[in-house]
């Protein structure tokens, strides 16, 4: 709720563009200050669906790409002529004013990511993020799969973000995934000990269709009822039991802040050496220059 200061809502699927009432929910969310954004697949965009979302509030849009070839995207997908339908979206939004961005599944359909800015810049885009593999998820939440398109070993995956980072490195197409993210999924999958615990349960949650809310859908039972969200059901144990970008990669991004907050709070009570560790943490300057890296994604959000 926006009592209990929510920043943005993300509406997911399946395919939300299916649901006859994400324009109310878009534009209930906006009214009440919180900035409402669509995952699609892109395939039931229309001129007067894009419009009216933008009237109601529409920030901010992710659309899913899984390949850097046009016909390997839409075989996959099983959804023909989507990607002229995906470059009309992102022409018809940059003249509303809602930023656009590609959500790109770390696939084997990814054969070269070297490819992938011609690609997508040829879309309409002006960034992406990579979306992890998901084989297993233990909430209600079904956007996982065990194809063999995302069964890698843990050296092949650990070469997978590699990739990644060289192509953020080497091309300018923006990629919104910080790369000391990218990092510590590394890290992640060599077992070796972690340097930034998710905030899932504490500044990010999975909400169902039943309004159960999960710390993230990585989990496999709820925190609580939405209705029921205060203070006292917040989760902040330093988890990192997952590789969930979602969640993953926004806990580096705002490490800085809390840690600002948490200082805050230690001077409020008098607790100075507490607020000094807090701020001198190693791990915030690591945070800031992931947030530099992202500015222009966030300032769009």
């Amino acid at each position: 709720s926006a009592r209990a200061t929510t920043g943005y809502l993300l509406f997911v699927g399946g395919e939300p563009m299916a649901h006859k009432d994400l324009p109310a929910m878009v534009r209930y969310a906006a009214q009440r200050g919180i900035r409402p954004m669509i995952c699609t697949n892109g395939s039931l965009w229309t001129d007067q669906n894009m419009a009216g979302l933008a009237r109601d509030g529409l920030s901010s849009v992710i659309m899913s790409i899984d390949a850097h070839d046009v016909a390997k995207h839409e075989k996959n997908r099983g959804l023909p002529d989507v990607c002229r339908k995906i470059k009309r979206a992102n022409e018809q939004f940059a003249r509303l004013g809602v930023q656009t961005t590609a959500s790109v599944t770390a696939s084997k359909l990814v054969e070269d990511y070297d490819r992938l800015p011609a690609f997508l810049t040829a879309l309409g885009f002006h960034s992406c993020t990579f979306s992890y593999p998901l084989t297993a998820l233990g909430s209600s939440y079904l956007s996982f799969s065990d194809s063999k398109l995302v069964a890698y070993s843990t050296e092949e995956l650990i070469q997978v973000f590699e990739k990644i980072k060289e192509m953020k490195r080497k091309s300018g197409f923006p990629v919104v995934n910080p790369a000391a993210s990218l990092t510590e999924m590394q890290r992640h999958l060599r077992g070796e000990p972690e340097h930034f615990g998710c905030l899932g349960g504490y500044k990010y949650f999975y909400l169902d269709w039943r309004l159960n809310l999960y710390r993230c859908h990585y989990w496999e039972s709820p925190m609580c009822s939405i209705y029921e969200l205060d203070q006292s059901k917040l989760i902040r144990d330093g988890c990192t039991r997952c590789m969930i970008d979602c969640y993953r990669d926004p806990s580096v991004l705002q490490f800085a802040a809390v840690s600002a907050s948490d200082a805050w709070h230690h001077l409020k009570q008098g607790h100075l050496r507490a607020a000094a560790r807090k701020l001198l943490d190693r791990r915030n300057l690591t945070s800031l220059k992931a947030v530099w890296e992202d500015r222009q994604y966030i300032g769009g959000v």
